[in-house]
């Protein structure tokens, strides 16, 4: 992934090894590292039990803010797709017992589709 894309949001699929061995100490017993999206500095996780949020904050990135959330608390996704004039697209997120959803920027181009197909596998 490239410095721009990372930029500006361009979610590329990361390497499940790789991210299992970052998360070796998030990881619960009997849960699995499925599939995974790098979106600039941060890392959107799919494990077999959760969705995992991972936020590198600071110019080093050594804060990290882990958001973990069990399938069954997520009550609606949807995404918006970049029109003719828009830089970007977005996912939306809405968690049960939160009235505003998570969102996530996309640039304008097909990752947001792959990171919406996982999604939909692991929740329907």
């Amino acid at each position: 992934m490239g410095l721009f894309d990372g930029l500006i949001g361009n979610a590329t699929e990361a390497d499940v090894k790789t991210v299992e061995k970052t998360l070796k100490l998030i990881v619960a017993e009997g849960e699995s590292i499925e599939k995974a999206f790098e979106l600039s500095k941060d890392l959107m996780v799919f494990s077999n039990k959760r969705l995992l949020f991972i936020n590198k904050q600071g110019v080093t990135g050594k804060k990290v803010e882990y958001l973990s959330i069990p399938y069954r608390s997520i009550t609606l996704f949807s995404i918006q797709t970049a029109g003719t004039f828009d830089l970007e697209a977005e996912l939306l997120i809405w968690i049960a017992g939160n009235e505003n959803p998570i969102a996530k920027q996309f640039r304008k181009d097909d990752s947001i589709f792959d990171v919406q197909r996982a999604l939909a596998t692991y929740i329907l």
